[in-house]
């Protein structure tokens, strides 16, 4: 059997699943045989305020997944995540194309990704309908694994079949959302974190370094000097009475577990008040 007909065969078994619960394992399965991966997941954002997990699968060797503290939090940092919902970009990236060059020393891959079963990943990012849009994760497992260029472009080459069958199936499925969702409101909170005791520009380096940007990207990102960055974070630190990254990201975590709801009101707010 040729390439070109066992991959038209595996959609073809895809396609007579659309609407119905069978069709994103399908679809999940023929991504991860046609790039030699290990697993996949597909995570929803839209449908629900915050995203939901529309396949998932326990890893072999594994501990459990983390998915689950993913989606109370942590997904504002995921870069496959802020590259839909900031920056309007959808497509096959892998996650080198996306995270900072310093992503595997940032808080947030210490003490989430590192644990989330994934040596690596490449993800699908497809637009759904009401600026809704899914993530199609695929997955390797094996300690050092990396998805390879080649591997990326052969995902790319099927991205267009794979997204219309995905819209297609995902139209049955969502329901429009209200105008200001629970996620939005979200993403304002993230600006908003500190602005009750800190300067704008300390809350704009406080977020690029929960992104898990390094200082000198930081400099670049926001015009100014590095020295000028590394002051503003000493400012910031002492002001949020703690001394390094990791405690930064652990207070983010608690003031959003703590926050009101309100898009405009710094978290840290409820937290202080709540300790």
């Amino acid at each position: 059997m040729s390439k070109l007909t066992a991959i038209t065969s595996d959609f073809a078994r895809a396609i007579e699943k659309l609407g119905t619960d069978n069709f994103v394992p399908t679809i999940a399965d023929v991504l991860c045989g046609l790039a030699n991966a290990d697993d996949a997941t597909v995570i929803v954002y839209g449908h629900e305020e915050l995203p939901t997990i529309s396949f998932a699968r326990p890893l072999a060797g594994k501990q459990e997944s983390s998915l689950a503290t993913y989606l109370t939090g942590p997904f504002l940092l995921d870069p496959f995540y802020r590259a839909a919902a900031y920056d309007g970009e959808f497509g096959v990236f892998r996650l080198a194309d996306l995270a900072p060059a310093s992503f595997r020393s940032s808080e947030y891959y210490k003490n989430w990704y590192k644990h989330c079963g994934y040596e690596d990943e490449c993800g699908l990012l497809i637009r759904l309908a009401n600026d809704n849009f899914i993530n199609i994760s695929i997955g390797l497992t094996s300690e050092g694994a990396r998805f390879r260029v080649g591997q990326a472009k052969l995902l790319a080459s099927i991205y267009d079949l794979t997204a219309s069958l995905c819209r297609r199936h995902f139209s049955e499925v969502l329901e429009a959302q209200m105008k200001t969702t629970l996620r939005e409101r979200m993403h304002r909170s993230l600006a908003a974190f500190g602005a009750s005791v800190l300067t704008r520009r300390e809350r704009q380096v406080v977020e690029l370094v929960l992104l898990g940007h390094n200082t000198r990207l930081i400099a670049e990102k926001l015009g100014i000097s590095i020295e000028t960055v590394k002051l503003h974070r000493k400012h910031a630190y002492a002001k949020l009475d703690i001394s390094s990254q990791a405690e930064l990201f652990f207070l983010f975590m608690e003031a959003l577990s703590h926050w009101s709801g309100d898009p405009d009101t710094d978290p840290l707010i409820a937290y202080q008040g709540g300790q």
